[in-house]
């Protein structure tokens, strides 16, 4: 007998051999009918995996990630073998789950077109209604490469070759397909109830620009039609506030061909990060921060002596001066150290919070690159808090507050992750527990709930990331928070202790926006477009209906630009219909309406994005409403 330990810390005592499946159907049948896979000691299995000894097991649904993952794993395949029966001379490549949905690589002379995506479901609905069993095996290496090399399947041979000598080659059978494939998967084929394949995009062959391109399938999976059909509408709704398409129409921001991966703001763009900037500069005041400004170009040795020569050299771009080599920042922290190094500090001034809004160059593959979300050249709102052992727990929850603090006025909720030691990074493991326990103390003491990401830490320290939701359910990582022992120890950093000696102080990197120009794309799809007044860069238009009512709309845009309104006219012979569904498609808060009636009694008719006609008032009611909406960053 072994005994098994549940979910819920439950043991039950089964005979050895026993199933997940039958564990699970030993629980209750409603149970073992959503069961997906179990997590057997950490490592997601099979339903059908023999449990051998005593261990601990989770039953994963469809809720849990692990379920997911052989969900939409088990769909990737049913779509490669739905591809092999209507193409069977394409080839094979890899077909993972990702987030919400999957993907497979494909080696295909001719491209997939939207209407072979059609042709491609219809054949999976077929696989499923079929329900086939997939049946794990495995083979032998020498075995392993002839049974691929049989099938015609090179990727496939390619990956067993590469696999670790003495790693199990396991595979997996549906019907007449197989695959190379560690699994875990469903049952059966008719296990999947809703499925929809997305695009199509072309992936080189194991990321590698240099190996052939491939075509990528995406799609996605869910356990209920209705989840799908939500994900769908979501779908549709991110197409419709895509920033790139909405920073062109509103002439925000946009990418040139002349510059791949740079981004363009236009006036009304540095209108809005200009408001951003300033928020943030208000607002770090406050805390006691003062704002510093480092050089963009520094010698390369400085980043031998950071450590991203080693961990970050292949992003980052180089140029010669004076026959000396030089980088291009892609981090402002050895700029942050080099500022706090100018002089010797007592603990007295301790901590010392020095914030940059700096500009980093990072190299990017063009294929990954994606409007303002991944970019060549951006702004990190960065900071560099330095100070003593003391100071670093009220120093931590000092900045979760501030990031707590942005987040609300945008109307973001969000969730939080400890990021731990990666595989390449520096430091003792002793610094590296200390600086993890450090971060986990500050969000217990928060009372914030948090997940772990093991091994995501940054290669200097571990970090707490804050990920945004918007307005559709997506989200975003952008505020982290950094702790290092390491930079102050690379960089001889010091300061006068209260007993006349010299100690190593303690640093925090973080950021809160994460980067001016990603935050803008997220803001812009949060909002559609629709910026609320605070931050719209045009607040107010003034439409006059015919022209003896043009001197009294210039009167009023006077007014209001010296209360600071940002205002624009239009003063074009168009019906008043035309003018206002322009402004309406320029998503502009507030339009004045001015007409014989507001000319006569020196009042504005007003029409508001949100709520419509709000009929006539007086020009300083007005004027009221607009400062307090401004005042209170209404959203």
């Amino acid at each position: 007998m072994i005994k098994v330990t549940l979910k819920d810390g439950s043991i039950k005592e089964y005979n050895q051999g026993v199933t997940v499946k039958e564990v699970a159907e030993s629980i209750s049948a409603g149970l073992a009918k959503v069961a997906l896979a179990g997590e057997v000691d950490g490592q997601v299995k099979d339903l059908g995996y023999p449990l051998e000894k005593d261990c601990k097991l989770s039953l994963l649904t469809f809720d849990d990630e692990g379920g997911k993952h052989a969900y939409r794993h088990t769909t990737s395949h049913i779509m490669a073998q739905a591809v092999k029966r209507l193409h069977p001379e394409v080839k094979l490549a890899i077909g993972p789950s990702i987030d919400n949905g999957f993907y497979y690589d494909f080696d295909s002379q001719k491209p997939f077109s939207v209407e072979e995506l059609e042709k491609i479901e219809k054949e999976m609905e077929r696989i499923i209604k079929e329900d086939l069993p997939l049946e794990r095996f495995t083979l032998p290496r020498d075995e392993a490469v002839k049974f691929m090399q049989d099938k015609d399947e090179p990727y496939k041979v390619e990956l067993i070759r590469d696999l670790p000598e003495g790693e199990e080659i396991s595979f997996y059978r549906q019907g007449e397909f197989v695959d190379l494939c560690a699994g875990p998967h469903l049952p059966s084929t008719g296990k999947v109830k809703a499925f929809k394949l997305l695009s199509v995009a072309g992936a080189y062959w194991r990321g590698n620009e240099k190996n052939k391109m491939l075509q990528r399938i995406y799609g996605t999976a869910f356990a209920k039609k209705a989840e799908l059909d939500e994900y769908l509408f979501r779908l549709e709704e991110a197409k419709k506030r895509d920033h790139r398409k909405l920073g062109k129409e509103l002439d925000l921001f946009n990418i040139l061909d002349e510059g791949p991966g740079f981004p363009f703001f236009m006036p009304k763009g540095m209108v809005l990060r200009n408001i951003l900037e300033d928020f943030w500069r208000v607002e770090h005041r406050k805390r006691g921060y003062q704002e510093i400004k480092t050089p963009i170009i520094l010698s390369e040795e400085l980043w031998h002596r950071s450590g991203h020569w080693d961990h970050y050299k292949e992003n980052m771009y180089f140029t010669k001066i004076d026959e000396e080599d030089y980088a291009v920042k892609p981090m402002n922290c050895p700029g942050g150290m080099l500022v706090f190094k100018r002089r010797l500090h007592s603990y007295r001034d301790l901590p010392q919070r020095l914030a940059e809004l700096g500009l980093v160059h990072r190299h990017e593959l063009s294929g990954a690159l994606h409007g303002l979300m991944r970019v060549r050249c951006f702004t990190q709102d960065d900071a560099h808090i330095f100070m003593t052992p003391e100071q670093v727990k009220d120093e931590i929850i000092g900045v979760i507050d501030l990031i707590d603090d942005f987040y609300k006025v945008f109307g973001f909720k969000y969730h939080v992750e400890l990021s731990t030691k990666p595989e390449k990074s520096i430091g003792t493991d002793e610094e590296w527990e200390m600086a993890t326990a450090a971060l986990k103390n500050a969000l217990e003491i928060k009372g914030m709930q948090y997940k772990i990401n093991e091994g995501d830490g940054a290669f200097y320290g571990p970090k707490i990331d804050f990920h945004l939701e918007d307005s559709i359910g997506r989200t975003w990582q952008c505020g982290t928070i950094q702790l290092d022992f390491q930079m102050p120890e690379r960089f001889d950093l010091a300061y006068i202790g209260a007993d006349g000696e010299k100690h190593r102080p303690v640093m925090i990197h973080r950021v809160v926006f994460g980067s001016i120009e990603r935050f803008i794309a997220i803001l812009t799809e949060h909002f559609a477009g629709a910026f609320p007044t605070w931050l719209a860069p045009v607040q107010v238009k003034i439409l006059p209906i015919v022209e003896k009512q043009h001197s009294y709309a210039l009167e009023l845009e006077g007014m209001l630009e010296k209360r600071d309104i940002r205002v624009e006219m239009d003063l074009r012979n168009e019906k008043i219909g035309y003018k206002i569904r322009e402004a309406q498609m320029e998503k502009i808060p507030y339009m004045i309406v001015i007409g014989d009636k507001e000319l006569e009694h020196r009042t504005v008719a007003v029409r508001s994005r949100k709520d419509g006609d709000l009929g006539s008032m007086s020009v300083e009611d007005f004027i009221d409403k607009i400062e307090a909406e401004v005042a209170n960053k209404l959203i």
